[in-house]
């Protein structure tokens, strides 16, 4: 019965101090104290309040929060951003014919009655991606990989018009694709924005269709700058964001709090194939360089050209130079008489940054010195001996590739190839060459491509011969055979092949 008893005398002092006037103060001379009172009541010693005049004891200092103050404040939504730049995002459809080799080609019983050339079959593949209207003249940024080998690309709004679009620029290696919507109409688009000023923890939106579902925006911060190594392709500075992207955002636009355009999502990482709070985007400022190359009507994405090779630096590189800091770019080789070589720059420099940018590994060099462009000259801040300098360096056009595409009956034919030297090499990311012939683009609708060859594949060998350079390729080809076997370094291993 004691607990009842405590809450009913709880209840009764309560209702006496409910009763005193509020002007009122009880005094420790004027009697016992409702502490002792309590005391008393429970019979046990209670921990006595603090006395006014005594100094309040240190408490951990919490951070400062706000509170909304009106309405308005109450009622912010990220609903005005997305009505201005949602409809410039859109959806895109890649639409292939896959032709499908019989299951009995080679038999030689139905060979017999069908001859060598057996009947194939047509299948119709379909592929779904985003893209992002940057100029009202219907100029559509996507990726390479939402729209390569596609035979009819569309472009469709949210609004529910649709139109037929082409290429007018790709690029595998930056997996940016420019398209043209085939109409005479204005479109609203999306401005694009100086990435180089995001900085880590900017609010961002994701727009674009993941799954298919339809146009969906998500939203979070930028979680890193200067990725590299994502996979996707060989290009090497992404913009990490924590804003949901799923498969079918590829291509579409990640958007800042003023309305640009800061990336362009293209990969996500997860091992489940949803999204776990890792997405990569491609720099606005790489968008921009790759839109100007398109209209100036070139059917390629020319980088510019140093004539040097870059390394990432390792601990005790940055150890033995005295580095602070293990980041940047370390020479490796210059090419003699090459714009690097005529500047100054010597194997063993460590470039820091560029144009005041820094330089956190080689990727992100090759990406300052693409989005300056052909023509610009930079200034590359060294360290070099342990001593900091700075050169300038004009940033030059690759010399030209001698290029010679594969005719015949041969299982070469709609290849475009060349002589891999050392400046190609260097070019195209390649190990140091030990000679061949790298195939640069493929036919897909050509023999080249039924038997697998890909562009970057290197040819050594074909039917025992080994293969040193194009002239050497197009005379064993010359002679003929009836059974070919051909071997070519793909991603650094040798892969043979056999064809009939």
């Amino acid at each position: 019965m004691r607990p009842i008893a405590n809450v009913i005398a709880i209840v009764a002092v309560a209702l006496i101090l409910a009763a005193v006037p509020r002007t009122a103060a009880l005094s420790q001379e004027e009697g016992p104290s409702i502490e002792t009172f309590l005391n008393d009541l429970f019979g046990q010693d209670r921990e006595a309040a603090p006395r006014a005049d005594e100094a309040p004891a240190q408490q951990p200092s919490a951070p400062v929060r706000t509170v909304p103050e009106n309405r308005a404040e109450m009622q912010l939504s990220f609903a005005p951003l997305v009505k201005q730049t949602a409809p410039a995002v859109v959806n895109v459809y890649a639409d292939r014919v896959v032709q499908q080799r019989s299951p009995f080609a080679g038999d030689p019983f139905f060979e017999r009655f069908f001859g060598q050339e057996m009947p194939h079959r047509s299948q119709r593949q379909s592929s779904l991606g985003s893209g992002v209207v940057i100029d009202p003249s219907g100029i559509v940024i996507t990726n390479n990989h939402v729209i390569d080998g596609a035979d009819e690309i569309r472009v469709a709004f949210s609004d529910g018009r649709e139109y037929a679009s082409e290429v007018v620029l790709k690029d595998e290696t930056v997996d940016l694709a420019v398209l043209k919507i085939e109409a005479e109409e204005t479109f609203q688009s999306v401005p694009v924005g100086d990435s180089d000023a995001v900085e880590v923890g900017d609010l961002v939106l994701a727009i674009g269709n993941p799954f298919g579902v339809g146009q969906t925006v998500t939203s979070g911060i930028v979680s890193a700058l200067a990725r590299n190594q994502v996979g996707i392709s060989d290009f090497g500075f992404f913009i990490q964001t924590d804003a949901a992207i799923n498969p079918g955002n590829s291509g579409g636009a990640l958007i800042d709090m003023d309305g640009r355009l800061i990336g362009v999502n293209t990969a996500i990482f997860s091992r489940s194939g949803g999204s776990n709070g890792i997405g990569f985007a491609i720099p606005a400022n790489m968008v921009r360089a790759f839109a100007a190359a398109a209209e100036t009507g070139n059917d390629t994405f020319i980088r510019p050209y140093i004539g040097a090779t870059f390394e990432p630096v390792t601990p005790d590189i940055a150890e033995a130079v005295g580095a602070q800091r293990i980041s940047g770019a370390l020479v490796n080789e210059v090419v003699d008489d090459g714009p690097a070589a005529r500047a100054g720059l010597r194997p063993g420099d460590i470039v820091t940054a560029v144009n005041g940018r820094p330089v956190e590994h080689p990727d992100a060099l090759g990406y300052r010195l693409a989005t300056a462009g052909i023509g610009q000259t930079v200034e590359l801040a060294l360290l070099s001996q342990g001593e900091r300098r700075t050169i300038s360096i004009a940033l030059e056009a690759p010399p030209e590739i001698e290029e010679q595409r594969i005719e015949g009956d041969n299982p070469f034919a709609g290849a475009v190839v060349a002589d891999l030297t050392r400046q190609l090499a260097q070019r195209l990311r390649l190990p140091e060459p030990r000679g061949g012939v790298i195939v640069l683009d493929v036919d897909r609708r050509a023999p080249a491509a039924q038997y697998g060859l890909r562009p970057g594949d290197v040819i050594v060998a074909v039917n025992g011969e080994s293969v040193g350079d194009v002239d050497g390729l197009v005379a064993v080809l010359d002679e003929g055979a009836a059974f070919w076997r051909f071997d070519i370094e793909r991603g650094g291993r040798l892969m043979r092949q056999f064809v009939r």
